[in-house]
């Protein structure tokens, strides 16, 4: 069995009396691509705080690294050094560079000089301009490249935000709620590319939209929190039909599917 390449052990947070994590156990491997769910309240923000370094757990441990001799434990490490070591995290409203093109939000994103000036000012390699290359397809924006960000829809700011996250080579890229405001044919292809980007990376990904949960979740885990633990784990179907998760989460009708 090999080992996670994220583990997070016995980990809690509380803010002001409210515990937010509870005791959680949470493990991801190499390539694989988990969907987290759970209602408004149950911790997925939190989870993701605590992961990129926003946040301190109170107690507990998350281990980065597929090498347990050599990984690294993260409640020792700020935001900027766990983004250094591969995590990416995209947030549910796109944030990009609105006034540049969707080339330079890119460029803006790789590893390297810091600031607007100087990231756009430094030369590229043909390496860098061919890996840039296959993310704008990959995000199926490279008919856009020299748009401004600003005038993609909604969708495309999405895709283009994660292409952004791919542009800083991350391990790991953890999601929250991409599909959000998204028509259904948007979902459907934010559902296609992450599902290709799995195996090349890892990714976590939260939703609330149980049909694009279904879509990327076919042949994957689905993870349910809810009140800061483990509340189910398993195939989509297993959890779908599970009592206790209907009754706290998929039971209250306004997160069916689309």
């Amino acid at each position: 069995m090999p080992h996670p390449l994220l583990s997070v052990e016995d980990v809690s947070k509380s803010y002001d009396g409210f515990k937010a994590i509870t005791n959680l156990n949470f493990y991801l491997y190499e390539g694989e691509l988990r969907t987290v769910i759970g209602p408004n309240g149950a911790g997925k923000s939190t989870f993701f705080d605590l992961i990129t370094g926003r946040a301190k757990p109170d107690k507990g441990k998350l281990d980065f690294g597929t090498d347990p001799a050599a990984s690294h434990d993260l409640t020792e490490l700020n935001e900027y050094e766990i983004n250094r070591l591969g995590i990416g995290r995209k947030f549910q409203t796109p944030s990009v560079y609105t006034e540049h093109t969707v080339w330079d939000n890119l460029v803006l994103s790789l590893k390297g000089p810091r600031g607007v000036f100087a990231s756009l000012f430094h030369r590229l390699t043909s390496t860098d301009r061919d890996r840039l290359d296959d993310i704008l397809k990959t995000v199926r924006l490279d008919a856009k490249r020299d748009w401004k960000a600003g005038l993609l829809a909604h969708g495309e700011k999405q895709w283009l935000e994660i292409g952004m996250l791919l542009a800083q080579d991350p391990k790991v890229l953890l999601v929250d709620e991409p599909a959000a405001g998204m028509s259904d044919d948007e979902t459907d292809r934010t559902g296609d590319l992450l599902l290709s980007l799995a195996g090349k990376h890892s990714l976590i990904v939260i939703e609330h939209d149980m049909a694009f949960v279904k879509q990327i979740a076919a042949n994957g885990v689905v993870t349910v929190l809810h009140q800061g633990t483990v509340l189910c784990e398993g195939k989509f179907d297993e959890v779908q039909s599970d009592e206790k998760v209907r009754e706290v989460y998929l039971g209250r009708g306004k997160h069916g599917t689309r």
